[in-house]
């Protein structure tokens, strides 16, 4: 895991909108070609329309044309390393093998390393979807 990958996860933290629970989270991913791409949760008055920072950099990197991607960051400022909520979870497995390694960190220097796999065992994916 790069540290430029953590950093423009912490730059783009500085642009949460966030304005009811002040609680900043940025996420940057590395796509299969190598190009980073960013994400903040953005908040809405109507609390559940919100965008987690995960979503918001998958989102970027599916409009670039990428859809895999081989590395994520993920830093708020916590007293322990936030993980993705459960959604994000499932949108990280759509993009990502089992073993992409995932960063989580805090803005005090914490840090936890896991994987996609690990964040989510048994995940549902296309295979299910076989017969269909």
């Amino acid at each position: 895991m790069t540290t430029s990958l953590l950093d423009a996860a912490r730059d783009v933290r500085e642009r949460a909108y966030v304005p009811y629970s002040k609680f900043k989270v940025g996420a940057a991913i590395r796509g299969a070609s190598g190009t980073v791409y960013r994400g903040c949760n953005v908040e809405n008055v109507a609390y559940p329309e919100g965008t987690c920072a995960e979503a918001g950099a998958i989102a970027a990197m599916v409009a670039a044309g990428e859809t895999e991607l081989i590395e994520v960051a993920v830093i708020a400022d916590s007293p322990t390393p936030v993980p993705p909520c459960g959604g994000c979870r499932q949108k990280l497995a759509e993009f990502a093998s089992a073993e992409v390694p995932v960063l989580l960190a805090t803005t005090d220097g914490a840090q936890m390393h896991t994987t996609v796999g690990d964040l989510l065992p048994g995940r549902f994916d296309a295979g299910h979807m076989a017969r269909t």
